[in-house]
């Protein structure tokens, strides 16, 4: 018999068998999350998540904390199969922990705190991959102990937020306890024997009079450094650390607090603080580059010092049955960068010496100041069969992006080993001015048959109008089975940093450069103005209950997005050096011309993701043996690039790497299953998780195609599965502990081939959003409760 490839197939039996056994396995009813009230993709204030008309996930508090993870955004990886990540970015991109849904990419992902807009990160992601020309929001600069838990709309919803939000929203939900206090500690390291890894974290709760409440948190995070490099071709010696996760340390604070100024007007107030300081490894450099420095050679570090806020203040309240709120929102994240154990081989040369360390190689920051005032209102109409829900609401939103230039011997010629900074012809400042309007509408036309209707209408000063629509509708035929569906259209709007954006990164032989879109240089190589993306959604599935216990959810869906931005007109030799220097900026003088290459955003392409995600869930009970909580969730996921647009002197935007970044780097499938069995004052929780296949387009370094921009290597990452393991006691009512492992089989991405790995070190492709290449991590997790 022909042996079954890895396929959407197979792993449909998979969750088959799986459902199966679930459903045999006992009789109790499950205290589910999915029946608590949400927020997230509707303005009816009586919605569950069970029953709500688009496929919403509810994470709890306790559900991220029994992962082991110390970051928001590492924990959602492990519960929701439609989320992925890149393991490993380059430079400050590093250390900004973004996330993505349904294969699109973290710009297509609107992140909300409690229900408002959060701002994103300054800083953009460079370098090649999935994530590459990104600003996503940086959830882990909210502590987790912060998070009450999190609601996953996995449907457009542009019509009720505005843009960003075309594959999904992701609203954090912050903790209103007013009493007590929780501490909690994690500390774990990789099997590897690096990557130490102690997360410290406190919450505390009390009662403002009779009236209100305020709840505070705080936390601290360091890790090290890991380092899963192969054997350097420079030197033939294993000391090149290119390949891991970078060192941090991160200190964060949260409050959520309400106050009822009267019985119908309620003062709210929340916001963050994030600061993080942390080094991201670079290649290593030979003793050529700068002999009279570092005879041995060196290895070049970039540091990020980031400061990171958002608080959001507010009143709401009730009058003539009118809810209303009004809020405003301001957040901020300021970040510079530096490189250390490092030097500028062109100072050197010139004035005979150069510092090792630099302090300001760029400054960049990002703003976001949303004021949003709503009122809503339930009508009784005769002939509806429940109330009619009527929301109406305006926002006002200001942006602004800042690039600053780094200190002189950042930029000066060839610029620092690892790093070159930014002078002032690549410096901007950048603002734009948001206005937007909508209205919502939803009831029941019959008693088993919802509808959820919204618009938008939002104007940019520079990039100007788009109107959005949405119509979600439910119909339960019974309490065993019904059919829900959305169709929406949406947009994205260029983000300041995708206008103005302007960086090279050097590496041992050659460099990679961004030009901003509107410039000369970008001109010179075909550039065009940026235009919003646009995209058109259809989702269609059922909710099952076929037995008392079971519930069972299946949503397909289809997402077309055009004039997707990405980097494109990607040129590379002496092209690429021409239009570098244009812009100001030098090359050393041994790069190899093929490995240089210069890029710009672009309205790039149109795609068609098309999907589906599963849940099920399930509990059994087992008497005196306590019982399970048993759980299934399924995403499959494909995305082809319908056109590859051109530029303005009619050449393709994007090359086979790039189309590839967008269509194949995501696992075509994740499924999740498993359970939790609490006994008594022990809890034993199993995961296993399966990683479906991803292809990627290698870059070749030796031959005749060594660093062509034109020719790459298709190269498929085999599935994978990884088992995560918790054990857990509950010592006394305040104290309980816990050891558990993440993949403890200690399962890694795919060698690439000798031929596709850069200086050999890089073995494992990076960009890839699969399991990643850090292998087993374990931990022991300590929980304080007073």
């Amino acid at each position: 018999m022909t042996r079954l490839k890895d396929s959407s197939y197979r792993t449909t039996l998979l969750i088959t068998s799986c459902l199966v056994a679930i459903a045999v396995s006992g009789t109790a009813r499950a205290e589910d999350p999915d029946e608590q009230v949400i927020v997230t993709g509707t303005r009816d204030p009586h919605q569950t998540a069970r029953q709500s008309v688009s496929p919403i996930q509810v994470v709890t508090g306790a559900q991220l904390a029994a992962t082991g993870q110390a970051d928001i955004r590492d924990a959602l990886i492990q519960l929701a199969p439609s989320m992925t990540r890149s393991d490993m970015n380059f430079g400050n991109a590093n250390m900004t922990d973004a996330i993505s849904l349904r294969g699109l990419t973290p710009n297509q992902t609107l992140v909300l705190v409690n229900g408002k807009r959060r701002h994103t990160t300054a800083d953009l992601s460079t370098f090649h991959g999935p994530q590459q020309g990104t600003t996503p929001v940086d959830i882990d600069m909210i502590p987790v102990s912060a998070v009450d838990h999190v609601e996953i709309l996995q449907d457009g919803a542009a019509a009720q937020y505005g843009s960003d939000a075309i594959a999904g929203v992701v609203n954090i939900i912050l903790k209103k306890v007013d009493h007590g206090v929780s501490v909690q500690a994690i500390n774990g390291g990789y099997y590897a024997g690096d990557g130490f890894t102690t997360g410290e974290s406190a919450n505390w709760g009390t009662k403002l009079g009779e009236r209100g409440y305020f709840n505070l948190s705080g936390e601290i995070k360091y890790n090290d450094y890991t380092n899963r490099s192969g054997v350097d071709t420079q030197t033939g010696k294993y000391d090149n650390a290119i390949l891991g996760m970078p060192e941090q340390i991160r200190e964060t604070l949260a409050y959520n607090m309400a106050y009822h100024i009267t019985k119908d007007i309620e003062l709210y107030s929340f916001g963050t603080y994030g600061h993080r300081n942390g080094s991201s490894m670079q290649n290593f450099r030979t003793r050529a580059v700068i002999p009279s420095m570092y005879p041995n050679g060196f290895e070049p570090r970039i540091t990020l010092d980031e400061d990171d806020f958002g608080v959001t203040a507010g009143f709401r309240g009730s009058i003539a049955d009118w809810d209303w709120d009004i809020s405003t929102t301001y957040g901020a994240d300021y970040d510079r960068s530096g490189t250390n154990h490092t030097g500028n081989p062109s100072l050197v040369s010139d004035f005979g010496s150069s510092p090792t360390h630099f302090d300001n190689m760029e400054t960049i920051s990002d703003t976001e100041w949303t004021t949003d005032a709503g009122v809503r209102r339930a009508f009784h109409v005769p002939v509806l069969a429940a109330p009619l829900n009527f929301a109406l609401g305006a926002q006002y939103r200001y942006d602004t992006y800042h690039i600053g230039a780094g200190q002189f011997g950042s930029w000066y010629g060839s610029g620092p080993a690892g790093m070159h900074g930014l002078n002032s012809l690549n410096a901007s400042d950048s603002g734009r001015d948001v206005t937007a309007g909508y209205i919502d509408l939803s009831t029941q036309l019959l008693p088993k048959w919802q509808i959820d209707l919204a618009g938008r209408f939002e104007h940019y000063t520079d990039a100007g109008d788009t109107e959005t629509g949405k119509v979600s509708s439910r119909y339960d035929f019974n309490q065993y089975f019904g059919l829900r569906g959305t169709i929406s259209n949406g947009f994205r709007a260029p983000t300041l940093a995708e206008e103005n954006w302007s960086s090279v990164s050097a590496s041992p032989t050659g460099a990679s450069g961004i030009l901003p879109v509107n410039s000369v240089a970008a001109k010179a190589l075909g550039s065009r103005p940026l235009k919003p993306e646009r995209s058109t959604s259809f989702s269609a599935g059922f909710v099952l209950n076929p037995i008392r216990n079971l519930h069972i959810t299946l949503d397909a869906y289809q997402i077309d997005l055009r004039d997707r931005i990405m980097l494109g007109g990607s040129f590379n030799g002496q092209t690429a050096i021409d239009a570098l220097m244009m812009q100001g900026v030098g090359i050393q003088a041994d790069a190899n011309p093929k490995a240089v290459s210069a890029s710009y955003f672009s309205n790039a392409a149109s795609t068609r993701t098309r999907g589906m995600d599963i849940t099920a869930s399930y509990r059994t009970n087992l008497g005196r043996y306590g019982h399970i909580l048993w759980d299934v969730e399924a995403n499959f996921n494909n995305t082809q690039v319908r056109r590859n647009d051109l530029d303005a002197l009619g050449r393709p935007l994007l090359n086979a790497q790039q189309i590839g970044y967008i269509s194949t780097y995501t696992p075509r499938n994740k499924v999740i299953f498993g359970g939790d069995w609490h006994f008594g004052k022990w809890d034993f929780i199993v995961h296993e998780i399966r990683y479906g296949h991803a292809t990627s387009e290698l870059t070749y370094y030796t031959g005749p195609y060594a660093n062509s921009v034109t020719n790459f290597q298709r190269f498929v990452n085999k599935p994978r599965f990884a088992t995560n393991l918790l054990i857990a006691y509950q010592i006394d009512p305040r104290w309980r502990v816990a050891l558990g492992g993440n993949n403890i089989g200690n399962a890694k991405q795919s060698l690439l081939p000798p031929g596709f790995r850069y200086l050999g070190a890089e073995r494992y492709d990076y960009d890839v959003q699969q399991i990643g290449f850090n292998g087993g991590y374990y931990y022991f997790q300590v929980n304080l409760t007073l």
